[in-house]
């Protein structure tokens, strides 16, 4: 190892370190703040360093980080197996918000991938799936950010339970937050109703947590609203979050 490159590494992990304590202190001092001020927050510490991610499920928090920040990134992830409305939402997200929607694809197509791991992955080993389509092209995609803000919320299930507002993303080294963890369904569609944000037409047929078609149905009455994602495989969380 050359002398420029263990000088990079160890710049690189004091910068770690510095942000580890910061999103440590963050989560503390934020965590009664309101989501416009946590976003703030993130917007006057981190500047272009910060984007949010958004399944377009909602544009809640995109909306809410458009108002305190005038253009802001907010990265898609197209995995190829969308639902015609997911892209519907996005496209409409890009033309009446005052953000900027970056979409991310993964490096295979669809079709190749089942060229190399043969058809219906998400059948047969939906982890391998989420890893290809969703968890590696979110690590490539925002490796120009320092922080990402997502709309994980407390009540969703019970592995999202203890979402701080503010914390550490350990696996990709960056601070996430997530400015409405502590809000209730009830206050997301408060909020949507009082904006006119725009939301997935899906949630309107049944369906509690939007992601891709194959591995998403709609949930009964009084189900999680997780419990549509990969229904009756154990599995509740695609590795984005953990």
């Amino acid at each position: 190892m050359t002398t420029t490159q263990d000088a990079s590494l160890k710049n690189a992990a004091l910068k770690a370190a510095t942000l580890k304590e910061l999103a440590e202190q963050a989560g503390r001092d934020l965590e009664d703040a309101s989501a416009p001020d946590i976003l703030r927050w993130a917007a006057d510490t981190f500047g272009a360093k910060f984007a949010v991610t958004s399944s377009m499920e909602d544009a809640v928090v995109a909306h809410l980080a458009s108002q305190v920040f005038p253009g802001v990134d907010v990265v898609f992830l197209d995995t190829g197996y969308h639902f015609e409305e997911t892209i519907g939402t996005r496209d409409a997200v890009d033309a009446v918000m005052d953000v900027n929607v970056i979409t991310l694809t993964p490096r295979q197509s669809v079709a190749e991938q089942d060229a190399e791991y043969g058809p219906g992955l998400h059948d047969r080993d939906p982890d391998l799936c989420c890893a290809l389509r969703k968890v590696k092209p979110l690590e490539e995609g925002l490796t120009a950010y320092d922080a990402w803000a997502t709309g994980l919320r407390r009540d969703e299930s019970p592995t999202r339970a203890n979402t701080p507002v503010v914390g550490w993303d350990e696996k990709r080294q960056k601070v996430k937050i997530s400015p409405i963890a502590r809000w209730t369904q009830d206050d997301v569609d408060a909020y949507v109703a009082e904006h006119g944000v725009l939301t997935n037409p899906l949630l309107m047929d049944g369906y509690a947590s939007v992601g891709c078609a194959p591995c998403t149905r709609r949930v009964a009455e009084g189900e999680d609203a997780r419990s549509g994602r990969w229904a009756g495989r154990g599995k509740t969380e695609c590795g984005l979050h953990g």
